[in-house]
């Protein structure tokens, strides 16, 4: 049996008295594109920031290609191949977007070689033309763009992406689905949290549901989207696939 690309089991977090996440247990293959959706607050950003390094679990254990990754320092975890865009992008307003992106790949390399990648990632996501205008002149869905970018230079096998499609309209939204896809023909695996069911259903393999910090469900769209448990808590008794 192989071992799943990326592998999270019992995976839990404690702020105070709030538990944000319980008993989290899932495994993603090689190669697959997985959703991660549920209502506000159910702890999705809580689980992408705990699989990254930048929480550290309160119990639990993540495992990358079958190594143990977890509690290890957030450039460690990348470095190894695990990375996420950010929900609130945040760049360095008076710097190029290559300068942005190339920040990425400082986990594996020096500056000059980073600058070269981050330009191919910048040709990837489709705004190589604008590697030299400054961030802050960047309208959200170049600067959304640009946050996969600089995710992708860090080189990830697992590539976790929190909402990169919030705020865009229905063909930004399509050329969004269209890298997602692209990407996974070039043998990247990816985690999708986002709030679009119409994008979550086009485009993903599988499906899992968060609920007030615990997983209630795992499977295919179709199944997903007709799971009693599911459509109580997040999709509504109105949805349609």
């Amino acid at each position: 049996m192989n071992t799943p690309l990326l592998s999270v089991e019992g995976l839990s977090k404690r702020f105070g008295g709030l538990q944000a996440l319980s008993d989290v247990t899932f495994a993603v293959n090689t190669g697959e594109i997985v959703g991660l959706i549920g209502p506000n607050g159910a702890g999705k950003s809580t689980l992408f920031s705990t699989l990254v390094g930048l929480h550290r679990p309160s119990a639990g254990k993540v495992a990358l290609n079958g190594r143990d990754v977890t509690g290890l320092r957030p450039h460690v975890i990348a470095a190894n191949g695990l990375t996420k865009t950010f929900q609130n992008v945040s760049l360095f307003a008076g710097s190029s977007v290559l300068d942005n992106v190339l920040i990425g790949g400082l986990v594996h390399s020096r500056v000059a070689s980073a600058r070269g990648f981050a330009m191919d990632c910048l040709k990837r996501v489709g705004i190589s033309d604008i590697a030299q205008r400054s961030a802050g002149s960047l309208s959200f869905p170049e600067r959304a763009r640009v946050e996969v970018a600089r995710a992708l230079c860090t080189r990830p096998k697992v590539l976790l992406l929190d909402e990169v499609m919030a705020a865009l309209n229905t063909a930004e939204m399509d050329e969004v689905i269209g890298l997602i896809r692209d990407l996974r023909k070039d043998g990247l695996t990816v985690v999708i949290v986002e709030h679009h069911m119409r994008a979550i259903m086009s485009v993903c393999d599988r499906i899992f549901v968060l609920n007030f910090g615990q997983l209630i469900a795992d499977g295919p769209p179709a199944h997903i989207a007709r799971h009693p448990e599911v459509v109580e808590a997040y999709l509504g008794r109105e949805h349609d696939v």
